[in-house]
């Protein structure tokens, strides 16, 4: 994977009271040679970043607890399943965005719905590195340019047992996968493989305090 200039430099300068802080309740996970990191003046506050991880943790918590309903059942998953179990989520991850001024996405490189698709290299990058890399949990990366000022986070989400009632061969899906997801990707998985992540980008703390006042 290359790195970018600015996250050579970002990992060169690291923030060591926040890192402290992560390490110490077990939420952060550097990946190989990387720290979390910023400049002397980061673009967002401490507090800010800790509750990001802290968030996206609780979030997939509830995936997991939501999923786990599947377990045991012998019916077909249908397009209310899926209202119920899945779509929670999703909306879970919206408001989290609104209340913090962040924005949270789940990206996938096998996707169902095609809003779930990368949106840029960084992201790409980053789903191939915990593709290859089990062990990272969540990583901070500097906001790509069209973001602005900022920073990202990126938490991995990995397949449950019960996610295989709608994920596991082409085959067995769902009816209701096939005839509404004619280009469904999000298949052949195993459990613990990478489902895709969450991704949130935290942009400069006086405009995330403005749109969360808003």
């Amino acid at each position: 994977m290359t790195f970018t200039t600015p996250l050579k430099r970002l990992a060169r300068l690291a923030l060591s009271t926040l890192l402290l802080m992560l390490v110490g309740v077990g939420l952060l996970t550097a990946r190989p040679g990387t720290a979390l990191a910023a400049e002397a003046s980061p673009p967002v506050d401490s507090a800010a970043l800790s509750k990001a991880v802290v968030a996206m943790e609780q979030l997939d918590q509830m995936r997991i607890s939501l999923a786990s309903t599947l377990e045991g059942r012998t019916e077909e998953p249908t397009i209310e399943t899926m209202k119920e179990v899945c779509k929670p989520v999703g909306m879970r991850a919206i408001a989290i965005g609104k209340e913090n001024g962040w924005q949270v996405r789940q990206v996938a490189s096998k996707y169902r719905n095609p809003d779930h698709a990368p949106a840029n290299a960084q992201e790409r990058q980053v789903i191939d590195l915990f593709s290859r890399h089990p062990e990272i949990n969540g990583l901070w990366e500097p906001a790509v340019a069209e973001q602005g000022a900022g920073l990202n986070y990126y938490r991995r989400i990995n397949v449950e047992p019960s996610c295989l009632a709608c994920h596991g061969t082409k085959a067995s899906r769902p009816t209701f996968i096939k005839d509404n997801y004619p280009d469904d990707k999000a298949f052949y998985f195993k459990v613990g493989d990478l489902l895709g992540m969450y991704a949130v980008h935290l942009p400069e703390v006086q405009a995330a305090l403005a749109a969360a006042a808003g």
